[in-house]
């Protein structure tokens, strides 16, 4: 394990190994927030430059499987007013709310978020897939913890104003030049998570990030003065995450910058 902290803030911890084997260790109700970005079951390795993982299944039923076992060994790590957040897309989305609702109960369903990114291909075939989706659930819709986020209002009216997030979010994907891109495959832009752990994350809290790959989701808790625990089983992943986390700390704290146990466990 990995731990990254600075005198007064939030500390950030980040294990390599399994989602399953892991969440073993987490604390009962622990938790405020799940975040997961697991891989979509696209049928392919996921690829950019160095970095890769692989990214498939035998059938749609054995990745809802492989993520439904996961989603339940934690559940007991999730606090009374936690948050859960799934982000999949269009291959999975239907049947990950299935596996949702059966676990956690229809009635703990709070929102289903789009991600619309605007990058990407067209098709002659189709209408352009240009969005994300993500399942927001909670564990008791009585106590769940919610901030509703504040965006820039687009209506003349309202110039200059901001207004209360809708359910889409519309937030540009990271372009080949964006400053933030360290080049993992499937990495998710910073405005994205912090929007999400701001709303969905008590301020005093703590966030997961099961799967979290370049460490998008720890590197944006941290920066909302928010706890983190990430996992990944590549090492790659585990590089990365901890190289964007030692830059903000220092970036943050000069030479404060406190890191232990700095290889990750195997």
């Amino acid at each position: 394990m990995t731990t990254f902290a600075i005198h007064n803030q939030p500390r950030v911890q980040l294990s390599q190994g399994d989602w399953l084997d892991l969440c073993a260790a987490l604390a009962s109700r622990s938790i405020d927030m799940l975040y997961v970005d697991p891989p979509f079951n696209t049928g392919s390795p996921k690829r950019s430059g160095e970095h890769a993982f692989e990214d498939s299944w035998p059938d749609t039923q054995s990745y809802i499987r492989w993520l439904g076992e996961r989603l339940e060994a934690t559940l007991p790590a999730l606090k009374p007013t936690a948050n859960l957040l799934i982000h999949v897309d269009w291959r999975t989305s239907h049947r990950v709310r299935m596996l949702l609702d059966e676990l956690l109960g229809e009635d703990r369903f709070v929102n289903h978020l789009v991600w619309s990114y605007g990058l990407g291909g067209s098709s002659p075939r189709r209408f352009a897939r240009k969005h994300d989706d993500i399942l927001y659930y909670c564990i008791n819709p009585d106590a769940y913890w919610f901030d509703p986020p504040l965006v820039p209002a687009t209506s003349r009216k309202m110039s200059g104003q901001h207004k209360k997030s809708t359910d889409v979010l519309s937030i540009p994907s990271i372009n080949n030049m964006a400053r933030e891109r360290v080049g993992w495959p499937t990495q998710k832009p910073l405005a994205l998570l912090e929007l999400l752990i701001g709303a969905c994350c008590p301020p005093d809290g703590t966030v997961l990030d099961p799967c979290c790959g370049s460490g998008t989701t720890l590197l944006a808790a941290a920066r909302l003065q928010r706890s983190a625990i990430g996992f990944d089983r590549s090492s790659d992943a585990i590089a990365l995450t901890q190289h964007r986390l030692a830059e903000f700390r220092t970036n943050s704290s000069g030479d404060d910058l406190k890191q232990s146990d700095t290889t990750p466990d195997s």
